[in-house]
Order: C-alpha cells, then structure tokens, then sequence
C-alpha cells in the first residue's frame, strides 16, 4: 500500500524511489510488525485477562504446569494483526502470490480462533472437533492448492526439487496439488502439536520463517537464482515481505510468550503460523528444504503418531507423553531447558536448510 504512495510521491522527490527496493520494504515489514505486537501486546492480555480467556491445563499433562491455568491464550490474534498490517502496508499487493499466503494463513487462523473460542469461551474442552476442524483445514488447503495449479504460468512453479542435488527435478503435474495441500495443512498441524510450551514453537516458526524469506528473495531475483541453480519464479521475492513481516510479529509476541509466558497462542497463532511456513515454502518450490529446517516440528508429530500407534497395536506407549517435549519434562528436564535445546537444533537445522543453496 505505501509501496504505491511512495510510488506517486517519486514524481515530486526522487528520493522516494527507495521504497522500490525490496529489501528495505521486508526491512521495514520487521519493524512494523514488531512494533506493533510490542504496543498492542499488554493490552491485548489486560483484554484477555479481563474477559477470563485462559488457559484449561489438561490434569493427566505434567504437574508443572498447573501454575499455567488460566494464563491468557489466544494470543495468536496478535501475531496475526502484525503480520497482516505490515504485509498490506510494505507488498506489492498486485502480487498473488502475497495474497495467497496471507489469506491462507488468516484463514486457518480463523479455523483455529473457532477452536479456541469454543473451548475458552463455551468451556467446552472438546474445542472443535477433529473431524470439523480437519475438514476446514482441508478446505483451505485444496483451495489454495487448486489456484496455484492453475495459475500457473512457467514449468518451475510446479516442480519438485531435490536438495543437494542441481538437475534433479521432478515434473509434478497435477500431483503438484496433492503435494501443495499435504505441505500446508501438515505443517499447520506439525507446529499446532509443538505449541505445548513457553516459546517452544514461535522462536522455530520466526527461525523458518526467516529462511524462507532468504529463499523468497534469492528465487525471485534471476540472477541469484541461476547462479545458485534453484528454480526462478518471477514475483517469489515479494514473499520476502511477508516472511519478514512474520519475523517481526513473532519476536514480538515472544516478548510475552518467552518463560514464564504471560500469553499463549493458542490455535489461532499455531494453525495460521503452521500454515504459513508451508504455503511460503509450496511457493518458491522448496518444500522437502522446509521438512529439514522445521525438524523439530517434524518430530514432535512422529512422536505423537508413534505414540497412538503403538499403543493401539502394542497396548504399549513409546514415550511417557506425547508430543515429545512432554516426555522430556517427565523425565524432570525443565521447562526452559527443553526450549532453549530445541531452539538450538532448530538453529541447526535452519543451517543446513541453508546449506542446500550451494552444495548441489
């Protein structure tokens, strides 16, 4: 929006023309929405606290966490509004592809402040339930699979590319939108799972997040993108924007949510953040470089699929609780140490993600 202002103001001042540039507007996208999660934070949880919306401690989960009843949650609206305010005022809003990632992610964020309304609000534990939050998930996902399929307009939007390896590409086709809708709707659960503790999730989230805005600059820019032999989209970069502007928002809800929390996301925050990784990621084609960076959202849900499974066929549990940051904690870990270690092998992983760029 002020991209187009400043656009207009070029014609009276040259020096306007800088708000071209994209990495000052992603620069920008950063401060924006960190500015803004910081100024309406404390409000935003007075709100919260005032109208007694916190957070239902399950009694079978850890004893240290019944400290954490009532603590507010749906804390996620405001990563929401930061992301959504900077990306309007900072994207080329004529760019889809900055639509569809933003209507993506408010959209699951509207699946998951059902969720959290009806649990917190109606009292109802049950939330809404799997079958009908699945279903919208799914809904949504397909939605925006379905239209990038058939907007799209050159071979690379939907290929599948190999890491580490420069010509291996794998034409999709129509599975494109089988793999686009498993990609977002996966990682929209995978990050809801490892939202269990103090920060656990949204440092990962703003860690991704970062590196795919990397990878939404370097795939929208021809020359970066031939020299590192990674596929060229042309209007990729304009995500940049939006990955920042989720960096941003989530540095600053982690200003409240770092131990011990003062908000939860909730599923309002999870869902929509989850969903976001995996729309940016379908988008500049690096889909299976997402499933490396966001490892620890990957084995969060194994464990909770090894656990069901287990149990059912064996009548026996692999861990003491799942996800797995649960059964760290019963095994006397504390909270901050499960954080602070994950955060350090989501570094990891985000460096190898990273990596991918040149070791082809």
């Amino acid at each position: 929006m002020l991209m187009y202002l400043a656009d207009y103001l070029s014609q009276y001042n040259s020096g306007f023309n800088v708000f071209q540039y994209l990495t000052l507007r992603s620069i920008l996208g950063v401060l924006t929405a960190l500015g803004i999660a910081l100024l309406v934070g404390p409000s935003m949880i007075r709100r919260l606290s005032f109208k007694q919306i916190g957070q239902v401690v399950r009694e079978d989960g850890p004893k240290s966490h019944l400290s954490k009843s009532g603590t507010p949650t749906m804390g996620g609206a405001l990563i929401l509004v930061a992301i959504a305010i900077s990306t309007l005022l900072w994207a080329d809003l004529s760019n889809r592809y900055v639509w569809v990632v933003l209507l993506v992610t408010l959209a699951f964020g509207v699946v998951g402040f059902i969720d959290d309304y009806i649990k917190l609000v109606r009292q109802d534990p049950k939330g809404l339930l799997s079958r009908y939050k699945y279903f919208w998930q799914s809904v949504i996902g397909a939605a925006a699979a379905i239209f990038l399929y058939v907007t799209a307009t050159i071979p690379a939007e939907t290929e599948l590319i190999i890491p580490f390896f420069k010509d291996v590409i794998i034409p999709l086709g129509a599975w494109y939108m089988l793999l686009a809708y498993l990609v977002i709707v996966g990682s929209s659960n995978a990050v809801n799972l490892t939202d269990g503790l103090d920060g656990l999730a949204i440092m990962p989230t703003v860690m991704v997040a970062g590196a795919l805005g990397l990878f939404s600059y370097l795939t929208g820019h021809s020359e970066f993108a031939r020299y590192l032999s990674i596929p060229y989209i042309p209007g990729a970069g304009e995500l940049t924007v939006f990955c920042a502007a989720l960096v941003g928002s989530g540095l600053g809800f982690l200003w409240f949510n770092t131990y011990p929390a003062q908000v939860f996301m909730g599923d309002v925050g999870a869902l929509a953040l989850g969903a976001a990784l995996g729309a940016v990621a379908v988008l500049v084609r690096q889909e299976l470089v997402l499933v490396i960076m966001g490892g620890v959202f990957v084995i969060e849900t194994l464990s909770v699929v090894l656990q069901v499974a287990s149990y059912k066929l064996r009548g026996r549990r692999v861990f003491l609780m799942a996800p797995i940051h649960h059964h760290y904690e019963l095994k006397g870990w504390p909270e901050p140490r499960i954080i602070v270690r994950f955060w350090i092998i989501t570094v990891f992983l985000v460096l190898i993600g990273l990596a991918t760029l040149k070791i082809r």
